[in-house]
């Protein structure tokens, strides 16, 4: 089984959305496109180069393809270190409209969604990875679709935006697989899926009859 992966922005109350810049996806009239812009650093994208090192494909909603596909084909690889990764690399693309898929070694998942994941996920290749494409990870996220997640967690509250664990998401483990911070406070952490919700109890017990009888004489006493 092929492990899938959500690389996500997200701010400190969780929005992940139009992390990139302007134009991005002002949906909801969000008014904070670009919001990683002010704190992304050399460490960060030190991480990015590491986290797409290994080969990978990608699976993509239909707005971060559009974006993708508008951009990385006509970047240099030799002046940008992932413009090479993401073009060479597979990538399968969620949408209900689209019907042309002009950015190359991409391929359109038909008819139902996630059990489409699903069988790609048992084929032979890399690991999935999944960028931006909000929508598409709730879907997946419903479906316990998603095996890890690596988190760039920035130092800011949005307030408002679309958010990655949404209405939808079951409840679900993970453990942490490894943490570090960037000299901006950028949190970067790395889970796995691990199981069910541990549940436990912190009350403090009822008294027996002789506990209270105990008390009530001492204070007698007192």
């Amino acid at each position: 089984m092929r492990k899938l992966v959500v690389l996500s922005f997200i701010s400190l109350d969780g929005v992940m959305q139009a992390p990139g810049g302007r134009e991005e996806d002002p949906t909801g009239g969000f008014k904070h496109e670009g919001w990683v812009a002010g704190y992304f650093d050399d460490f960060l994208g030190n991480v990015m180069v590491k986290q797409l090192s290994k080969p990978f494909d990608m699976l993509l909603g239909r707005k971060t393809y559009e974006i993708f596909a508008a951009h990385w084909p006509y970047i240099n690889p030799s002046k940008d270190p992932f413009a090479g990764k993401l073009n060479d690399a597979k990538k399968y693309v969620a949408s209900r409209t689209l019907s042309k898929l002009d950015w190359n070694n991409s391929e359109l998942i038909k008819g139902d969604v996630a059990e489409g994941i699903r069988r790609i996920k048992e084929q032979d290749g890399p690991e999935i990875q999944v960028h931006g494409s909000g929508n598409l990870i709730q879907t997946l996220l419903k479906h316990d679709l998603v095996d890890e997640l690596w988190l760039k967690i920035f130092p800011v509250t949005l307030g408002t935006g679309k958010r990655l664990f949404a209405q939808g998401t079951i409840p679900a483990g993970f453990k942490l697989l490894g943490s570090e911070i960037s000299p901006n406070g950028i949190i970067v952490a790395s889970y796995a899926r691990a199981g069910e919700v541990k549940t436990g109890f912190f009350g403090l017990e009822t008294p027996s009859e002789a506990e209270l009888a105990r008390r009530k004489k001492l204070k007698e006493e007192g």
